[in-house]
């Protein structure tokens, strides 16, 4: 579960795909703090919670932190052959072949790596929190298996970013309902779904193949009736909500 997603933390200007590779590896190896909801009774959940706001706790600092991070009562990892999802990628960069979006699936669905994460992009304060404590209640109650938020950091311009993982990228119906959920919980901001593959093989925005490593974005429609998302697919550009 690697990644400093979108790696950047939704600064502007331009990073390239190898320092935003660089800060996601550091964020991993750092201390997370995490509440483990299969060995920690729920009943201290709401103290950890409060104890650990994103906007209070430090990225940096004599206690740095890479990840806070919460996992449900049936979180079980499972990041698929990793090893060998690289060692193929390595194979196919030096075939000459074309690097698109469906050999990255194809490397994806042939080593088990199919995990994947709606990504929400926030400021620090009380947005970030709340929509944190949100996301956070819905990993207890059973709508999510996992989900992590960075914490905060020195850089006031650097913002936050929440991630919420599927078991699977190639299961639209459940990337799908994993949209309602987050949406459901009070989160109304756009979001973009990343494959934990194009992390694992190092292809963030602004990458030399030209991949956006998003495949699909939602936008939630204030004017529609019933409120509602609008998800797009950005592979094939077609809505499909």
């Amino acid at each position: 579960m690697s990644d400093q997603d979108e790696g950047n933390g939704g600064r502007d200007g331009p990073f390239s795909a190898e320092q935003l590779a660089a800060e996601s590896m550091a964020a991993d190896m750092d201390p997370w703090v995490v509440f483990d909801a299969r060995r920690t009774p729920r009943a201290e959940f709401e103290a950890w919670l409060a104890t650990y706001p994103p906007s209070r706790v430090a990225r940096y600092g004599p206690r740095p932190v890479g990840w806070i991070a919460v996992y449900g009562p049936g979180y079980s990892p499972e990041a698929g052959d990793v090893v060998g999802l690289q060692e193929a990628w390595e194979r196919l960069q030096l075939s000459g072949r074309s690097v698109t979006h469906t050999t990255v699936r194809e490397l994806a669905l042939n080593h088990g790596v199919l995990t994947g994460k709606w990504l929400i992009h926030l400021d620090t304060g009380f947005k970030v929190d709340h929509a944190w404590a949100g996301v956070a209640r819905a990993v207890l109650d059973g709508r999510f298996t996992v989900a992590k938020v960075s914490p905060c950091h020195p850089d006031g311009e650097r913002r936050h970013v929440v991630c919420v993982y599927t078991d699977d990228f190639t299961d639209e119906e459940h990337v799908l309902a994993a949209d309602a959920a987050i949406r459901a919980a009070g989160v109304k901001c756009p979001l973009a779904y990343k494959p934990d593959v194009y992390t694992y093989l190092g292809i963030y925005r602004d990458n030399r193949w030209r991949l956006c490593p998003t495949i699909y974005e939602s936008r939630f429609d204030l004017e529609c009736v019933p409120r509602r998302s609008r998800v797009l697919n950005k592979v094939t550009n077609a809505e499909v909500t």
